[in-house]
Order: structure tokens, then C-alpha cells, then sequence
């Protein structure tokens, strides 16, 4: 710390008594990224909309990108200039720290080359296998098994509620790159207040299907085309304690997965045609809000974005607005399926069960199946020999 100004130390050795660090009060991240906002805005960036995270700039057929997590940073563009110009800038304000190359942020591994990019997070996993103890453990094929209902009294109370709620939010983080353990650590993350021992084996269970594959990540190549296509689907009435069902929806631009769910809906459906119409309107707006976000990156999508959608019901109740009597019930926000359509922003088209991806983010599969959508869904491991 430096002496403030007007303040004379009696003593040439006497310090500062820290009296209350900044770092880490509540108005601490907001101040911080007013001023990082004001900073960038001033050199010239625009803030996202869809995103406040994200800022881009364009000038003289140039795009610069910053995207923007507390106080870590990921730059790109095709401007080496502009990008050492923001650099220099950012690091005379508040003295930055350059990493090079993007590599690894925020658990994430990112491996480059000229075919594409691969985002794993390798590390994390082995330190969690090794930290839970089963770095040694015979790896299973799925990460949960086909038939397992989990509800709220099942069995035994776990003893230790504070570890599995530890290893459940470690989970959760690790499904940023992992899609493949969405639905059920989904699942898992019901019971935190208060967990079953079948519950904590099932988690164990994740853990073991890690162990076979622990560098697998999300690829998106280099050479792809942006037309947006996304996949829904639901499982009726699954919850054996709320009878609620299960949204799974999954989004590419091209063929590389970006953003996927697999959620509980909030109210009790009458029907499975009800519950994938949800789904459906759940899957219209992230299709929206990508659609806003790549128009912030300048990026164009060539047509309507391609719907997937298994059941016929769902299909025709969004096509057709003379299902009165079946859909009168049905809040006015899951009509935004129907008002996309007429707009032009998405193309609905039925799909058969078996090639439903989304099949993945609202139950347990086969590992037949699995592994096929997982194929489909852009896996690699540049870690294995072949």
C-alpha cells in the first residue's frame, strides 16, 4: 500500500493498517464493472445486448471481440493491432496480466488446430475422480441407468449431506463441457436438502462413467456453416413426486453444439403433447436470443432456424391455432412457438424418436443409443491414440 496523500509517517519503516479491503464487498463486482464498461465504451466497443458480458468493434474491416468474466478476459479478432492496442490499454488502467494464447480459462481446456477447436475440461475431471476416490474405479458405459426413477424417500438418508452437496455443485459446473451428464445431474441436484444413500450411488455412478472418458469435449470445426438447428423433446409427467415433467432441448449453428438444457417444467402438463409444446417454446426462445447474439458478433444466419420436434400433436397445436380446446389452458408465453413460426424465424419439422438428440436431456438411455447421440452431438478425445 502507498501512504495517502497529506499523511506524514512519524517512522521512515512505519505501514498502513488495512482497515477494510474493497475485494470481495458486494458493491465491489458492480464498481469494478462499471468501470471496465466505461473503459471499453470510451475505446470505441459496443456492449452486447443479448450478452452485457460480451463487447465487439468493428472498424475499417476489422472485428475485435471481448468477452468478460469478473476480471478474466478472452480477446479475439482479426486485427493484431487493435488487439495489442486494448491490451496495452487495459494494462495501463489496471495493470493486466497477458496470458498468450488461450489455453485454459476458468477450468475450461481449449486445444487448436486448423481443422477446429476442442473445449474439455480434462483436469477438472481427474481432480475430482481423485478427490472422491474413484480414480481407480471400473468406469461404466452411461451415466445413469436406463430404468432409475429417483424420488424424494428413497431408502436410507445419507449421512453426510455436505459432501454430496459438494460433489453436486462440482458436477454442475462440469456440465458446461459435458452435455452428455446434463439430465442427470439435473436430476441429482433435486435432492441437496436432503439426500438418500441411492442417491449419493448414482452420483457415484457419474463419477464412474467419467473415469472412461475423461478428456472428451465439445468440437466445433472451422469449416462450418451457420444455418441454426435445434432439437426438442419431453418426458411426461416423469417427477414421481410432482408428476411434472422434463425439458431437453440442444442448439447448433452448423454442426457445433453451443447450448443445451435439461430442466423441470414448471407446472404439471395434461397432456404429452402439452409438455413437448413447452418444450418447444422453451427451445424458440434460446433460438431467439442466439439469433440476437450472433447478429451482435455480426455473424448472418442464412434462413429460418431448423426445429426438430417429435410428436405430431406438439407439431400441429403450433401450426394450427384452431386447437382451441386443447390448448386453452396453456399459458399465453408457450404460444411464442406459432408467433416464430409466422414471423419466419423458425422452420418446425417432425423428426422420428430415434434420432431425437434431445432424447438424451430428458431420460436415461441405452448405451446404444447413447453412444449414438453422442456421435451426433460433436464429441472428441485428442487424448486418445486413435
Amino acid at each position: 500500500m502507498k501512504v495517502p496523500d497529506g499523511v506524514t509517517a512519524p517512522h521512515p519503516n512505519q505501514v498502513c493498517k488495512l482497515q477494510k479491503s474493497l475485494y470481495g464487498l458486494k458493491q465491489a463486482n458492480r464498481q469494478w464493472n462499471a468501470r471496465l464498461t466505461t473503459e471499453l465504451l470510451a475505446l470505441g466497443y459496443s456492449q452486447s445486448s443479448a450478452d452485457h458480458s460480451l463487447f465487439t468493434k468493428v472498424s475499417n474491416g476489422s472485428f475485435t471481440a471481448l468477452l468478460v468474466y469478473v476480471d478474466d478476459m478472452v480477446l479475439t479478432g482479426n486485427n493484431l493491432d487493435e488487439i495489442q492496442s486494448v491490451k496495452n490499454h487495459l494494462d495501463h488502467l489496471f495493470r493486466i496480466k497477458d496470458l498468450g494464447p488461450l489455453k485454459f480459462f476458468l477450468g475450461l481446456e481449449i486445444a487448436r488446430s486448423q481443422h477446429g477447436i476442442v473445449v474439455n475440461q480434462r483436469k477438472y475431471v481427474l481432480e475430482l475422480l481423485s478427490d472422491s476416490g474413484l480414480l481407480g474405479a471400473r468406469p461404466a458405459s452411461t451415466p445413469i441407468e436406463p430404468t432409475l426413477r429417483m424420488c424424494q424417500d428413497q431408502g436410507e438418508i445419507y449421512d453426510d449431506p455436505a459432501v454430496y452437496r459438494r460433489l453436486i455443485g462440482r458436477l454442475l459446473y462440469l456440465a458446461n463441457t459435458r452435455p452428455d451428464i446434463s439430465f442427470t445431474v439435473q436430476q441429482l441436484s433435486q435432492f441437496m436438502a436432503r439426500p438418500m444413500k441411492a442417491h449419493y450411488n448414482a452420483a457415484c455412478r457419474v463419477l464412474r462413467y467419467l473415469k472412461g472418458s475423461p478428456a472428451k469435449g465439445l468440437f466445433s470445426p472451422s469449416q462450418n456453416h451457420l444455418t441454426l438447428t435445434g432439437f426438442a423433446d419431453a418426458d411426461w409427467a416423469t417427477c414421481p413426486d410432482t408428476r411434472r415433467s422434463t425439458t431437453g432441448f440442444c442448439t447448433f449453428p452448423g454442426s457445433a453444439l453451443v447450448s443445451w438444457k435439461s430442466k423441470k417444467q414448471t407446472t404439471v402438463s395434461r397432456s404429452s403433447a402439452e409438455a413437448e409444446y413447452r418444450a418447444l417454446a422453451t427451445l424458440t426462445c434460446e433460438l431467439q436470443w442466439l439469433t440476437y447474439l450472433l447478429h451482435d458478433l455480426h455473424v448472418d444466419t442464412p434462413g429460418p432456424a431448423m426445429v426438430y420436434c417429435d410428436n405430431q400433436a406438439a407439431v400441429h397445436l403450433a401450426r394450427n391455432p384452431s386447437f382451441h380446446e386443447r390448448s386453452k389452458h396453456i399459458e399465453l408465453d408457450c404460444h411464442v412457438t406459432r408467433e416464430k413460426i409466422l414471423n419466419g424465424l423458425i422452420r418446425l419439422m417432425p423428426i422420428s424418436t430415434s434420432q431425437q438428440i434431445a432424447d438424451m436431456f430428458t431420460k436415461g438411455l441405452h448405451p446404444a443409443p447413447f453412444r449414438t447421440f453422442m456421435d451426433k452431438l460433436g464429441f472428441r478425445d485428442i487424448h486418445l491414440p486413435t
